[in-house]
């Protein structure tokens, strides 16, 4: 099992650049462009909510679990 991370779908859609949500969150391009890729083991639910609330989306819209695949496969 694996989730994926779909934020950089999710700024294409609202057509927000990552420099711009990274500094509405509080986050370094560099640690967004790691969130961006999936190379994360983990997320603060505060960056979460920051993040969901600039994009004016879910948690849902941004994360997917994949069954069946494993992390390592990325």
């Amino acid at each position: 099992m694996t989730i994926e991370v779909t934020l950089d779908v999710m700024l294409a859609v609202r057509k927000v650049k990552s420099k711009d949500l990274a500094a509405h969150v509080g986050i370094t391009d560099a640690n967004l462009s790691l969130l961006k890729s999936g190379k994360v083991k983990g997320i603060r639910f505060e960056t979460l909510s920051k993040i969901c609330e600039y994009l004016d989306c879910t948690p849902g819209e941004l994360l997917r679990y994949v069954p069946g695949a494993s992390a390592d496969e990325k």
